[in-house]
């Protein structure tokens, strides 16, 4: 079984932002797999389902983007799922709009999110998917959360739309072939 989470922020007003891409991979891999997700106990909306044959759990933390990490813990422990058992979906100013990245493990590149994951988890070595959100030239300290929190413009939304759909299918690729298989496709496929 895997635990795949997207993060982001719970609420309409977030719903359509930048930091809230990670549940818009969530979204679509429920569509996929024809499950609603629910909100349960552990401040989660949940899902659990069958993907590219492998039993799934879909995960969107409510805690706020800050706190993911205590419900990624929380359901880790549910679940008894450990670290390897986790694929993360989050937004990375750092990439360009649509550029996806899958890695097998590395740091938070100061991503709030990915900070409370690793803290909670007490370690860094989890798979995650960065997708390409861009980065507005004037977004410098307290601005970026501002920046993060702002929706896209309509040409943007093309183009996450077409990311949201292409990291869905490195998930797939990554549950079916391994890492190495998703990364070769999908980190050079958004490269061209």
């Amino acid at each position: 079984m895997y635990l795949l989470v997207g993060l982001g922020n719970p609420g309409m007003e977030y719903a359509f932002t930048r930091h809230n891409v990670g549940f818009r991979v969530i979204d679509e891999l429920a569509r996929r797999c024809a499950v609603k997700l629910k909100e349960v106990k552990d401040e989660t909306l949940l899902a659990q389902a069958s993907l590219a044959g492998k039993r799934v759990v879909l995960a969107c933390p409510l805690t706020y983007m800050n706190r993911s990490g205590v419900a990624v813990n929380a359901l880790l422990r549910r679940f008894s799922l450990g670290a390897e058992d986790l694929l993360v979906f989050y937004d990375d100013m750092d990439l360009p709009l649509g550029r996806l990245r899958l890695r097998p493990g590395g740091g938070s590149g100061g991503h709030r999110g990915m900070e409370s994951l690793i803290a909670m988890l007490g370690t860094d070595n989890f798979p995650r998917l960065r997708l390409g959100v861009g980065r507005d030239a004037a977004a410098e300290g307290e601005e970026v959360a501002r920046y993060l929190l702002t929706p896209f413009s309509a040409a943007e939304e093309l183009v996450v739309q077409d990311a949201v759909l292409q990291a869905a299918g490195a998930a797939e690729l990554f549950l079916r072939q391994g890492i190495d298989a998703a990364m070769n496709r999908y980190n050079v496929l958004r490269d061209k």
